[in-house]
C-alpha cells in the first residue's frame, strides 16, 4: 500500500487540477445541443460571434471547424487550445464560427470517408450530410449568416483537415473555402483517387503542416497540391501553402497559424 501511495496522490492531484481548471472561453462563446439524425446520436455545438454581433445587423460569414472541444477552451481540450476566440478578437475578424464537437470513440468513424485496413472508419458522408442538410440549415435560420459557399468555410486538422478536404470535394457548392491543416492524407489513397477524378475544383485552400510531423505528411500534401494545379490554372492563386519549419502534429501549430489562414482566406 505504501509504494502505491505517491501514485494514488499523483492521480487526486491530477484530477483535483482538471476540476479545478477554468474555463478559458471568452463571452462570446456559446454551445447548444442539436439533434444529428444521419449519426443516430446528439452533437454539442460551440458557437462564436463576433464582438459586435448583437449590436449590428449585417450578416457574417461562416466557418464550420470540427473538434469543437479542442477549439476555444482549455477546459475541454485534450492537449491545449486553439485559441480561436481570442485569435478572431485580435484580428477584429467578423465572423461566426461553428465548432461541431468529435464524437469521442466515434471521432475515427466520422471525420474519414473511406475505411483503413488497420484502423476502420468510413463514415464521413453521413457526418458531412448531417452538416450540410441539418447543422447549416439551422445555423442559417438562428444567426444573420452569409449563406453562399463564397462566405462559407470549413476547417479542420489532421483527421479535420481529411474530412474538410474531402467536403470541397464532395459539397462544391456549399463551401467554397476551406483550411486544410495537418491533413491526414495517409488514411486511404483513395482522397488521391477522387482529386483526380474530379474535373474542376475551385475552392480556395489554405494548406498547412509541420516538417517535424511525421515521415510522410510534407511529401503528402506536396503530392495533393499538384493533383490539384491539375484541376485549375495556377494563375488563379487559389491554393497557398506552409510549410513550418519544426512543426509538430499539435494545436500549438495549428493555433499559431489560424489567424493567417483566415486572413489570407478572406471572409
Amino acid at each position: 500500500m505504501i509504494k502505491r501511495l505517491p501514485l494514488l496522490v499523483a492521480l487526486l492531484f491530477a484530477l483535483t487540477n482538471t476540476i479545478a481548471q477554468k474555463s478559458t472561453a471568452s463571452k462570446q462563446v456559446s454551445s447548444f445541443t442539436i439533434d444529428a439524425p444521419q449519426l443516430h446520436s446528439n452533437k454539442k455545438i460551440w458557437v462564436y460571434l463576433p464582438k459586435n454581433y448583437s449590436s449590428s445587423h449585417k450578416k457574417y460569414s461562416v466557418i464550420y471547424m470540427h473538434d469543437a472541444q479542442n477549439l476555444f477552451d482549455a477546459k475541454t481540450s485534450y492537449s491545449g487550445e486553439w485559441n480561436v476566440d481570442e485569435k478572431l478578437d485580435s484580428i477584429n475578424a467578423q465572423v461566426i464560427v461553428i465548432g461541431i464537437e468529435h464524437g469521442n470513440d466515434k471521432r475515427m468513424e466520422e471525420l474519414t470517408p473511406y475505411k483503413n485496413e488497420k484502423y476502420g472508419g468510413g463514415k464521413a458522408d453521413a457526418y458531412l450530410e448531417f452538416m450540410v442538410k441539418t447543422l447549416k440549415p439551422q445555423i442559417d435560420q438562428t444567426y444573420r449568416t452569409k449563406t453562399d459557399k463564397k462566405h462559407t468555410i470549413i476547417m479542420g486538422s489532421s483527421l479535420g483537415g481529411l474530412v474538410s478536404y474531402y467536403a470541397i470535394l464532395k459539397y462544391p457548392q456549399v463551401f467554397g473555402k476551406a483550411g486544410i491543416f495537418s491533413p491526414s492524407f495517409w488514411f486511404s489513397k483513395e482522397i488521391y483517387n477522387l482529386t483526380e477524378k474530379t474535373k474542376k475544383i475551385r475552392t480556395k485552400i489554405y494548406f498547412l503542416c509541420g516538417d517535424n510531423e511525421s515521415e510522410d505528411m510534407v511529401n503528402d500534401l506536396n503530392k495533393m497540391e499538384h493533383l490539384l494545379n491539375t484541376k485549375r490554372c495556377y494563375c488563379l492563386n487559389l491554393n497557398e501553402k506552409k510549410i513550418v519549419k519544426g512543426g509538430q502534429h499539435n494545436e500549438k501549430l495549428w493555433r499559431d497559424g489560424f489567424a493567417k489562414a483566415i486572413v489570407w482566406l478572406g471572409y
